[in-house]
């Protein structure tokens, strides 16, 4: 691309809004480099919400800021391709990427208190952002900001316009903070853990206003979140990674219901049923290796019930497992552990 040269229009017969292939995310170290992502492949398209889960350091974020151009140095991608509706993105120079972002890929954040300005009113803050990225003067900007405060489910958006940050609650403020998200009319969101500092109630609220998103707008949604119920109730298929990888993919009803991987499995024990009488939960033995530490084979054999030599050795690939796809070679050939 030269310049920014971004144009949805000439990829329209793309089949998904993002594809990423084979991402691999290093961070070099004088005598070395880590590998924090390896090898991760998905795509979301039109109007889909794909949740991303796994524990803590299993490369969810990571792959997320990757994908908005946002990794912190000396993290860089250092394999694989990215393309948004049919035009790569990954090789773009940082100037062009941030042309991209609010425009092109929207982003929702965890705690909605770092992407609010607390000395500009919500009101300054969606205009400025509409103006960045479409052409209007200040009333077509903010009529389309009340309208955008409006979508998002903000009661009298003429009056709270002209308040500030700290004037809204949680809640509220990320549902401002999806409406700035949706200022650029991007085709992608990057969604990286936005219910987890909200109670339950407004977790609900949130999980809605997403899939009405989704299917209103036909906004492609990444969701990168640990919490499977939001998953459930959220998404319309489901990447589990582990140690930096994708070990399981497929439609969420698949996943919670029928894992094929032992992970998903163990993470889907792990969840309390009130429809399953149990004296105690199922529980993964140990914990996920360290950046830098993952062992030989599949990274997950040290904590595998069903590991064999072979997974001590050899690195599974993703293969179909009937329903999904699954890193184990439990489903690839017959073969054996």
């Amino acid at each position: 691309m030269t310049g920014l040269a971004f144009d949805p229009g000439a990829a329209a017969q793309a089949a998904a809004v993002l594809d990423v292939h084979n991402l691999r995310i290093e961070f070099p170290l004088r005598q070395r480099s880590l590998v924090a992502v390896d090898d991760v492949s998905f795509s979301i398209g039109q109007g889909e919400i794909l949740g991303v889960v796994g524990e803590s350091g299993a490369g969810k974020s990571l792959t997320g800021s990757a994908l908005i151009g946002l990794l912190q140095p000396p993290g860089r991608i250092s394999g694989g391709t990215v393309h948004l509706s049919g035009q790569r993105i990954d090789d773009l120079p940082q100037a062009e990427q941030r042309k991209l972002r609010g425009r092109h890929i929207g982003a929702i954040f965890q705690d909605p208190l770092t992407s609010l300005d607390p000395l500009f009113t919500v009101g300054r803050q969606l205009t400025e952002t509409i103006r960045a990225h479409h052409p209007g003067n200040a009333e077509t900007a903010r009529a389309k900001a009340l309208q955008l405060l409006r979508e998002v489910g903000i009661a009298d958006p003429e009056n709270r316009f002209s308040q500030y940050p700290h004037q809204f609650s949680g809640g509220m403020r990320q549902r401002i903070v999806i409406a700035l998200a949706l200022a650029g009319e991007p085709e992608l969101i990057i969604a990286d853990e936005p219910t987890t500092a909200l109670d339950v109630s407004v977790q609900a609220q949130i999980i809605g206003l997403l899939k009405r998103l989704a299917a209103t707008r036909g906004t492609a949604i990444m969701l990168v979140t640990h919490d499977m119920g939001v998953i459930a109730e959220t998404a319309d298929r489901v990447a589990v990674m582990y140690a930096g990888r994708v070990v399981e993919i497929g439609p969420v009803d698949e996943v919670i219901h029928r894992p094929r991987h032992p992970y998903t499995a163990g993470l889907m024990g792990s969840i309390p049923s009130l429809n399953l009488k149990a004296d105690r939960l199922a529980q993964i033995d140990g914990s996920m290796p360290r950046l830098g530490s993952w062992p030989e084979g599949c990274a997950f054999n040290p904590r595998c019930p069903k590991a064999g030599d072979r997974c001590r050795s050899e690195l599974p690939r993703l293969a179909d497992a009937g329903g999904t796809s699954a890193a184990c070679f439990i489903h690839q050939g017959g073969t054996t552990l």
